[in-house]
């Protein structure tokens, strides 16, 4: 039994030290969302923290507000979902797809 709790505790100390190193490349990748057809985009990393945006001057109109407020809100929700979309991809390889609490 001592075995098999030992393999089992350096499996563990595996996947963390890999689990690190995912969040690490996570932290270092970028994911865009956009809207209005390219119009707003949002750069994001991985990790689910907002890095730029930009916006097309040819769409804000001052009379209009909320529409680029809407479209600013959909292209970082976009981002948001592409970053979770790829740290659940990454992070899946190394738990072997088992969802681990806390994790992005």
């Amino acid at each position: 039994m001592g075995f098999n709790m030992q393999k089992l505790m350096k499996q563990a100390q595996k996947m963390q030290q890999d689990m690190a190193k995912v969040q690490e490349e996570l932290q270092n990748t970028e994911v865009e969302g956009s809207s209005g057809g390219g119009m707003v985009r949002v750069v994001a990393n991985g990790s689910g923290e907002i890095l730029s945006l930009s916006i097309n001057p040819e769409i804000i109109d001052p009379e209009d507000h909320e529409m680029l407020e809407d479209l600013v809100l959909a292209a970082v929700k976009d981002a948001l979902t592409a970053a979770a979309a790829l740290s659940a991809e990454k992070m899946g390889r190394v738990t072997g797809g088992v969802n681990m609490p806390g994790m992005f």
